[in-house]
């Protein structure tokens, strides 16, 4: 086959909370918006989430087939539909941008909407010493093995999963693996919303209001 281009991050699309001069020293909370939306769509969240952390929304590096707009982080249609490795080249990609631009936070976490979700999942499967928590908000835990699986299972680091109980737009098997697999390699704060369906709505909110203040919160406080 051709070979592809390893997926990049844009530094100049990515939208934060607070000028480089007020970033160093604070934590970082990276948002990952879903399938076919852009930067903009999470960060309008920011008025909803705690101030502590310095927020940066990225830009998902590929784009959907004519007529998709806006972004996406691996393909969800065709052979290669939900592909794990194609959503490790783009966690891969995350990881990369934040080595440069994120050096001086004082932690790294996540923060995904439906594939931004399965995405901040895979950023802490990637990168167990380095992320200190994720947020998967209508997402899942995609199959396969990797090898700090192994340390999530032994640290289980906080996770926060919503969905909607009315949500049909992530398949059911990966629902059914994200259920077995999460409590097991996470500290788990999940909830099931009656009549939500892919979606964020207010409640939600209030919890991951919550969810993020626990994790911000000063030491020993």
């Amino acid at each position: 086959g051709t070979m592809t281009t390893p997926p990049t991050i844009d530094p100049a699309a990515v939208l934060w909370s607070a000028p480089p001069a007020e970033r160093a020293g604070r934590p970082l909370l990276v948002l990952l918006h879903g399938y076919g939306s852009n930067e903009r769509d999470l960060f309008s969240l920011t008025s909803h989430l705690p101030t502590e952390p310095v927020i940066a929304a990225l830009r998902a590096p590929l784009t959907p087939p004519w007529p998709g707009q806006g972004y996406s982080w691996y393909a969800i249609e065709g052979l290669n539909g939900r592909d794990p490795g194609a959503l490790t080249a783009s966690a891969e990609a995350v990881l990369a941008w934040a080595d440069e631009h994120a050096t001086d936070a004082a932690s790294i976490a996540f923060l995904g909407f439906s594939q931004g979700g399965a995405m901040s999942l895979q950023l802490l499967r990637l990168a167990p010493e380095r992320v200190a928590f994720a947020v998967n908000l209508s997402g899942y835990a995609a199959g396969g093995e990797l090898p700090g699986d192994e340390v999530l299972a032994a640290t289980r680091p906080p996770v926060f999963w919503a969905r909607g109980a009315l949500d049909e737009v992530i398949p059911q098997s990966a629902i059914e693996h994200t259920a077995a697999w999460l409590p097991e390699h996470s500290d788990l704060s999940g909830r099931i919303y009656p009549g939500l369906d892919h979606a964020v709505s207010l409640e939600v909110l209030a919890d991951l209001r919550n969810f993020l203040a626990l994790r911000y919160a000063p030491k020993g406080s």
